[in-house]
């Protein structure tokens, strides 16, 4: 298995992540966001050439009112670079191998960097209900909604990982 930044090249058409909207966004839009707009950087799992698993990523800030009080002390009072995970879907074929755990632990590992080269505090999901808990297991938790929701979908939970804590939640298994 190999983690490595979408190519152009590579055949999306066959993921099935048994969610629509995930599969339709690696289908149409992963490409265009990377290539042609440059709005996010999409890493694929790959697997005997056949895309096991995608991770979407982008830059983005957080504001420190979001922030847990624990976590909000030690940080200035002004918009944080962030690293926001924002779609993670695994191939049903590939299911129960561990390739999301992969994939979250090469994000970690990708703000750990991006800490150390541009500033970054951590990395924000807009957790889906079912995956709550996935995310909880690696130590990030619940922010602070400053804005609403629709009603149209199930809301997702944005939750927070500070940096610190990164290195020991990208080690459990």
């Amino acid at each position: 298995m190999e983690i490595r930044a979408l190519r152009e090249s590579d055949d999306r058409s066959r993921f099935r992540s048994g969610d629509a909207d995930l599969d339709r966004f690696l289908h149409k839009y992963a490409g265009q966001n990377q290539f042609r707009h440059h709005i996010g950087a999409t890493y694929v799992a790959v697997e005997a050439n056949r895309v096991a698993g995608y991770v979407t990523v982008a830059p983005g800030h957080i504001e420190i009112e979001q922030l847990s009080p624990a976590v909000r002390k030690r940080l200035p009072r002004y918009p944080l670079p962030i690293l926001r995970l924002a779609r993670m879907a695994v191939d049903e074929t590939f299911r129960g191998r561990g390739i999301g755990r992969q994939l979250l632990r090469f994000v970690l590992d990708l703000a750990v960097r991006l800490a150390v080269d541009f500033g970054c505090v951590g990395v924000v999901v807009d957790a889906k209900p079912g995956a709550v808990s996935f995310y909880e297991q690696f130590g990030f938790a619940p922010l602070e909604l400053i804005e609403g929701h629709s009603q149209a979908r199930p809301p997702a939970t944005a939750m927070f990982l500070p940096l610190s804590d990164i290195q020991a939640a990208s080690k459990k298994k």
